[in-house]
């Protein structure tokens, strides 16, 4: 969430949150049936999709993939993914404060740790894949119904302080079903995947940046996605050098201010695929993307497929031949 208001947890229509909830907490669940298409959306806290019933196509960083009852998604904070019902699909999702993730590593490794930023270190080298797909199957998926029901019904106006401990050991049960199924990634992976996409920051409760200065370079990328940014032109519009604006924005979403721009503008595209017949190349130059070859590996890094398909799936038309 990019704008002023402070989003004070998530209430979805089709995975597109709604108004704001009373009060603020770490941990919300939702559960919701869509009918159509999700087009790709990026939430600033780390999303635990369950599939209760129905089959989505999903398209994010991982590609795009088929996900039916026995499938967790996993995203981790500022992630695109969109989603292509197959007639229907029903979800529950917990969305976790990023901040809430790391209390609950520290505690869980207290014995290696010394302090709580040993911990934010460990969740970035170890479990830094942005995006995974949990095929835990049908049975384990069964075991969470009932928690995850509760965690909903908790969740309506938001987590009140007197069930935060309900809530709190309901999450603690879902994550006994799923952690084991978390693809540990090696440090070198890790490492590159961190400067990419993953705080490395608390953001201290609030789901939206802490500093003026990234919230108004991030505004400055949205209302001019097309123009021709460099990084030493948004560090002067800041007041800040370089360095200093990358480490504002890093710790603010998780992203450098080029590639999140390279989110928004994915974003972007993906909508204009959907709704306009307008070439594709037409599309890319609009969202600041002259050269189509370089937009076609950007779009597809971001989105998991290739403009030309992407824009095939979200219009219903069937697949081409394979020539081979």
């Amino acid at each position: 969430m990019t704008g002023d208001v402070r989003w004070e947890g998530p209430t979805e229509s089709a995975g597109v949150p709604a108004a704001p909830v009373a009060a603020f907490s770490p941990l919300l669940a939702r559960t919701q049936v869509a009918h159509d298409p999700v087009e790709p959306i990026a939430f600033d806290c780390v999303k635990f999709i369950v599939i209760r019933a129905g089959r989505a196509r999903l398209f994010s960083e991982f590609g795009a993939h088929f996900v039916s009852v026995g499938d967790v998604v996993v995203l981790a904070a500022n992630t695109l993914c969109g989603a292509e019902p197959d007639g229907w699909v029903a979800t529950t999702t917990l969305y976790l404060d990023r901040d809430y993730v790391i209390d609950q590593v520290f505690w869980q490794y207290a014995s290696r740790f010394q302090e709580r930023l040993d911990a934010s270190q460990f969740l970035d080298t170890h479990y830094a894949e942005p995006t995974q797909v949990l095929r835990i199957g049908k049975h384990r998926a069964g075991l969470m119904m009932p928690w995850l029901d509760e965690l909903a019904a908790l969740s309506v106006e938001g987590v009140p302080p007197d069930r935060f401990y309900r809530a709190q050991s309901l999450v603690s049960a879902v994550f006994d079903v799923l952690v084991p199924f978390l693809v540990v990634a090696n440090e070198g992976t890790a490492v590159a995947r961190r400067n990419a996409s993953v705080p490395t920051v608390p953001r201290h409760r609030l789901f939206r940046p802490v500093r003026p200065e990234a919230l108004d370079i991030a505004r400055s990328l949205r209302v001019e996605l097309d123009r021709h940014w460099t990084v030493t032109e948004l560090a002067a519009r800041a007041h800040l050098s370089v360095s200093q604006l990358r480490r504002v924005f890093v710790d603010a979403f998780g992203k450098s201010p080029i590639s999140y721009l390279t989110m928004l503008r994915a974003e972007r595209m993906a909508h204009l695929l959907r709704v306009e017949n307008s070439p594709i190349s037409d599309i890319a130059a609009r969202v600041g993307w002259n050269d189509p070859d370089f937009a076609a590996r950007q779009f597809r890094r971001s989105i998991g497929v290739c403009p030309s398909e992407y824009r095939r799936i979200s219009s219903g038309a069937p697949a081409r031949s394979n020539p081979d």
